[in-house]
């Protein structure tokens, strides 16, 4: 499956300069495509990825996005040597410091995770090689992170100077615990693949070849064996809900929720699917059928 998806990715993503973009059996796939630079992270790549990931959350077609790298690696980071205007600009500015006084300024991480955590569909990281930096944060909000037995993650902020980005020191404790997140981000040490599956924050592991057919096959189960909006309202009940100071608050919206869904056409679909030992046919659609009561509703994602 990985290479009719590659090939779809090469056709469909001209529009990108630095990512591709594909949808084929209702999955998308977002590519990060700077091999040459080990996909070397930019501000360029960073409004792509979330220009291709609110394309695929609109998209009725798409049910499931995988995020991949192409080459050996996922992303080592920052590429602070890329052109300007499409890589990191360090240099100070009077229009990036009004940004940052009005509080408008976003770290291109952040352009990227903001939209993930506010999606309705599950994404999917395919991760080989070196995942470093931005390369491990935009993983955070994944809901799913496969990788390859060679992988190499790693937050190495305070070795050079800075502070994590990407709202990880929200979403990493969320992971794999407050104490093993303090020392990863702390530390700045490059963790193996082993360790980071210990840890929580990979789901498996795979060869090298194989982590993007693994995550296509997930994906593929996905998109056959669950609902839309059911998927979505999980997601974001899990993200927005989870550390609620009490389980109270969570109780009065989930009531809403299974009251309403359980007398749906979704819910009658599923059951009748089972009955019948078939796959089921969803009629359910994402956002239009979300509850307009939602805590969260109306909220963009991350704009």
């Amino acid at each position: 499956m990985s290479q009719k998806h590659e090939n779809g990715a090469a056709a469909a993503g001209a529009a990108y300069e630095q990512i591709t973009y594909a949808v084929a059996d209702r999955i998308a796939t977002i590519t990060l495509n700077r091999p040459e630079a080990r996909n070397g992270y930019t501000t360029h790549m960073a409004g792509e990825i979330a220009d291709a990931l609110r394309t695929a959350d609109t998209d009725h077609e798409v049910r499931v996005v995988v995020l991949t790298g192409a080459g050996k690696d996922f992303c080592v980071g920052a590429d602070l040597a890329a052109g300007k205007g499409k890589g990191f600009n360090t240099q100070q500015s009077a229009e990036l410091a009004a940004q940052v006084e009005a509080g408008e300024y976003q770290e291109p991480a952040g352009t990227v995770t903001r939209v993930l955590y506010a999606m309705n569909k599950p994404v999917i990281a395919a991760v080989r090689g070196a995942a470093v930096g931005v390369g491990s944060t935009m993983l955070l909000p994944a809901d799913y992170r496969l990788a390859s037995k060679d992988c190499k993650f790693g937050f190495p902020f305070t070795r050079r100077g800075i502070v994590p980005e990407g709202a990880s020191a929200w979403f990493l404790p969320r992971l794999v615990g407050m104490g093993t997140a303090m020392d990863w981000l702390v530390s700045g040490r490059i963790l193996k693949a082993d360790e980071a599956l210990r840890a929580g924050l990979v789901n498996s592991l795979h060869d090298p070849d194989e982590v993007l057919d693994a995550a296509y096959e997930l994906a593929a189960e996905l998109v056959v064996h669950t609902a839309p909006v059911s998927v979505a309202l999980v997601r974001q009940l899990v993200y927005r809900m989870a550390w609620a100071d009490s389980p109270e608050q969570v109780h009065r919206l989930d009531s809403r929720l299974v009251f309403d869904t359980v007398r749906g056409a979704d819910a009658k679909e599923g059951v009748t699917s089972f009955f019948e030992r078939r796959a089921p046919e969803f009629p359910g659609r994402v956002p239009e059928d979300l509850p307009a009561y939602l805590p969260w509703a109306g909220e963009q994602s991350g704009t």
